[in-house]
């Protein structure tokens, strides 16, 4: 037997799909069919523009930039405070450098307030830095992260005066290794760049030459 998969459709969109796929002489099925087939495409086509921007900057010269605060775009929506840190959100764009498509939002909202979350990301969540929310039938307090599934309607809920961490992102294209400040998808790049910051090989940050921080253990 073959597989099957039944996709449930809210009304108004079913039948805008019938209305649309009568006016093109097809039926609703090879319709439907067609657009899946196309997000399909269209997600592998960001999966690989991803792993390829991934791999070319991942050996990029160290650097160190500094953004001012009040180069950080900040949005109001109905009394709730946004700073996009880095990446895109809200239609606003951080002059913070990214190297893949991301958002990282400093949110900060009055008790009772609330916040729909965009979906335009495939990874989204929500980090409680002081007060409490809810969330996609959950709650969570200071110090925890709520993750949403992809696609998800996901609106925050202020339960008491709050400040929160939004981010997320496309996924990345495999697992990454963390030991201390340095990130990589090898574990024996990043012992490397260990032996380099021990070592004193890294460059200096500008304005602050004097003083070093010893790596960890």
């Amino acid at each position: 037997m073959a597989d099957t998969t039944t996709i449930r459709l809210p009304p108004r969109l079913r039948a805008r799909i019938h209305a649309l796929a009568k006016q093109s002489g097809r039926s609703a099925h090879s319709f439907i069919l067609e657009a899946v087939e196309r997000h399909a495409d269209y997600e592998e086509q960001m999966r690989s523009l991803v792993k390829e921007a991934l791999a070319a900057d991942e050996e990029i010269e160290p650097s160190f930039r500094h953004h001012p605060g009040a180069t950080l775009p900040e949005l109001d929506r109905d009394g709730v405070r946004l700073r996009v840190m880095a990446g895109s959100a809200w239609g606003a764009t951080s002059p913070v450098e990214v190297r893949s498509p991301l958002f990282y939002v400093d949110v900060a909202m009055p008790a009772g307030s609330e916040l729909p979350l965009p979906d335009e990301h495939a990874e989204r969540a929500v980090y409680v830095v002081e007060g409490a929310l809810g969330a996609a039938g959950a709650s969570a307090g200071s110090g925890r992260m709520l993750v949403f599934a992809e696609g998800a309607d996901v609106t925050l809920k202020a339960e008491m005066a709050m400040r929160a961490v939004r981010r997320g992102g496309a996924p990345l294209d495999g697992p990454r290794h963390i030991d201390w400040n340095f990130v990589g998808s090898s574990r024996e790049r990043i012992e490397k760049a260990k032996a380099d910051w021990r070592e004193g090989r890294f460059p200096k940050v500008p304005g602050d030459e004097t003083e070093f921080v010893p790596l960890p253990g």
